[in-house]
């Protein structure tokens, strides 16, 4: 550590001088024992692997107290639910989730704008319970509701999409209970 010329130094003492770590003669593999070999893993319940998917948290929580909810929904399933299709939005695109995937998700579910009131029962339904550890599978049943062509949309298409099309969006939300419908009844 750096001191400065007044303070006295053993004149013993070696100066230390930068030594850079042994050279490794091999390129570097994926041979650690949880390493995931060949391409990510497909299937129920894997989920959307991205970048930096952690980060949508945060960027979820600004919206905390802003969100537009009528009577039986909560913030938490809002936010869950919205969070978990935002992160799916970046996926697609192979990025980290960015504020434009989360205003696209609050947007496509009517939570930034006063909600039809068919809207708002459809999606009291379809959140039910999302924010809970235990309802994985009806977040990934509201998540897995939403077409890749959708999910390409902009925030502000889809906000206009919302706009002129609200029975598209009931649809997406009655996709996500039949999902979820034949899920249980398999098990």
């Amino acid at each position: 550590m750096a001191a400065p010329d007044y303070v006295p130094t053993p004149t013993d003492d070696k100066a230390r001088v930068y030594a850079s770590p042994p050279r490794r003669p091999d390129s570097w593999r994926a041979d650690r024992p949880a390493e995931l070999g060949g391409r990510q893993p497909q299937g129920p319940r894997l989920g959307n692997p991205g970048p930096d998917q952690g980060y949508a948290m945060k960027l979820a929580n600004q919206f905390r107290g802003k969100l537009v909810l009528t009577a039986g929904e909560h913030e938490d399933d809002a936010l869950s639910g919205c969070l978990a299709l935002a992160m799916r939005r970046a996926a697609l695109f192979g990025r980290a989730p960015m504020i434009h995937d989360i205003t696209f998700a609050l947007n496509l579910w009517g939570f930034l704008t006063e909600p039809t009131s068919e809207l708002a029962a459809a999606r009291r339904d379809a959140f039910a319970g999302v924010a809970s550890s235990h309802h994985y599978t009806e977040r990934g049943a509201l998540v897995a509701s939403v077409p890749d062509d959708v999910l390409r949309l902009t925030p502000a298409e889809v906000a206009t999409m919302v706009a002129a099309e609200p029975a598209r969006v009931l649809a997406l939300a009655e996709a996500a209970l039949a999902a979820h419908g034949a899920d249980t009844s398999t098990h």
